[in-house]
Formats: C-alpha cells, sequence, structure tokens
C-alpha cells in the first residue's frame, strides 16, 4: 500500500508521520526535519480547539485540516452552505409578501423559488471557485512551472466556506443591522478562502489574496449576468 504522506503545519513541509508509537501506550510527536518543530501539534488538541482555531484563521489549523485529516465532508458541508444562502435569498424575496390568507399556504407548499435560488447560489459558487482555480493554475502552472492540486484546492474552498452558515442566524435574529451582519460575513468567508489558498499552495498573502479577489469578481459578473437574463426565477417557477 502506498504509505500516506503529511504536512508540517509550521514550514508545510512533507512528512511520513505524525507521532511515533512505541508500544505500551507511549506516544511521541514527530518533529520536522525542516524547522524542528511538531509536525502537527493539533492531533494532542481536542477537537473544539481546532474549531476555534480554524474560526480565527489561523494558517496551522488549516493545514491540520487540509493536509492531516481524512476529513471529506466538503460536499455536504457545500449543499449545507447554498441551502443556507438559497433560503437568505428566498426569504427576501417573500419578505414583502406576506399574507395570512389561507389559499396561499397551498402555494407556499409548492416554493419552486427556493430550488431556483439554490441553483442560482451553485452557479455563483461554481463561478467563484472556477475564476479561482483559471488564475492559480495560469500563474502558478503555465507562468512559473509549479503544480496545481486542482482537486486539493477546490477541496479546501469548499471547506473554507463553512461561514456562510452564519446566514441562518442572521435571518432567523432579523435586525436593522442585517445587511452589516452579511457583509461581515462575507468579508469573514473570503478571510477563509483566502487562508485555505495559502496553506494549499504555500505562497504568499498577496497572492492569496489576489486569486479570491479574481474569484470574487467572476462571482459578481455571473450574478449581474444573471439578473439581465430576460426571465426571472419567480416567473420560471410560477405555475
Amino acid at each position: 500500500m502506498e504509505k500516506k504522506t503529511f504536512r508540517c503545519v509550521e514550514c508545510n513541509e512533507v512528512a511520513t508521520e505524525l507521532h511515533r508509537d512505541y508500544r505500551n501506550g507511549i506516544l511521541k510527536i514527530t518533529i520536522c526535519d525542516s524547522c524542528h518543530k511538531p509536525v502537527d501539534k493539533y492531533i494532542e488538541y481536542d477537537p473544539v480547539i481546532i474549531l476555534i482555531d480554524a474560526i480565527l484563521c489561523k494558517t496551522q489549523a488549516f493545514g491540520h485540516i487540509l493536509f492531516n485529516t481524512s476529513l471529506n465532508i466538503h460536499w455536504k458541508l457545500c449543499v449545507f452552505c447554498l441551502l443556507c444562502e438559497a433560503y437568505l435569498r428566498w426569504s427576501e424575496l417573500h419578505s414583502s409578501e406576506q399574507s395570512s390568507d389561507p389559499a396561499d399556504l397551498i402555494r407556499y407548499t409548492k416554493e419552486w423559488e427556493f430550488y431556483g435560488m439554490f441553483g442560482l447560489a451553485a452557479l455563483e459558487l461554481s463561478a467563484f471557485c472556477g475564476g479561482v482555480l483559471l488564475f492559480l493554475w495560469v500563474w502558478v502552472a503555465r507562468l512559473q512551472g509549479g503544480t496545481v492540486e486542482a482537486s486539493l484546492l477546490l477541496r479546501a474552498l469548499l471547506l473554507s466556506c463553512y461561514g456562510k452558515v452564519l446566514l441562518i442566524p442572521v435571518v432567523i435574529w432579523e435586525h436593522d443591522y442585517s445587511l452589516l451582519c452579511l457583509s461581515l460575513i462575507k468579508l469573514f468567508v473570503l478571510t477563509s478562502n483566502s487562508q485555505a489558498v495559502r496553506v494549499i499552495l504555500n505562497c504568499s498573502r498577496r497572492l492569496s489574496l489576489v486569486a479570491v479577489c479574481l474569484g470574487l469578481l467572476s462571482e459578481s459578473v455571473t450574478a449581474q449576468a444573471c439578473k439581465r437574463l430576460p426571465w426571472s426565477f419567480q416567473d420560471t417557477w410560477m405555475f
């Protein structure tokens, strides 16, 4: 069997093991040959501490999650985040259409518009990830002669979008500062995306920020293009 490789969370160097088992319950954390620090200090940490460090956008926590764990929930997390975003857009669409008419209950049992919003959110996320991947492929692979692991980078981008789950509390506890909260959530997600790119490629902060900004530009262009189409989701999904 092929031996699994890990990465040092401090210097991003490749390591063959995170700890060594000396039997009788004696474990010793592996020390990195490059930086002479523990390869992954987080293997001793409680998951709550790891989550807190990830929320604080620490590169070491991102490295532990992306390289040294077998966490494969990125697609499930992606779908959940898209559902949160679709629900937010759908609730905004109907915020001015509240009615006490019992006949409206039948119409709201088939909210096809929600699926339309889900598709739009998925399209915009695809445009964002595609923009980031395309830029990094051109810059790193073509111009600098490096390699870009598209699947690993895509996994990192999807996992780093976990901040979108905060959209639901914003909708539930609606108040006058919702727009500010949404802006802060968007900024947090983009910061997490930037840190994920930085960890995967071991690149400078400037390059990761440029990649994320271009991805955001691609997402914005896609959103504006959808708004200019000669049809709307409301007209399409209403029967």
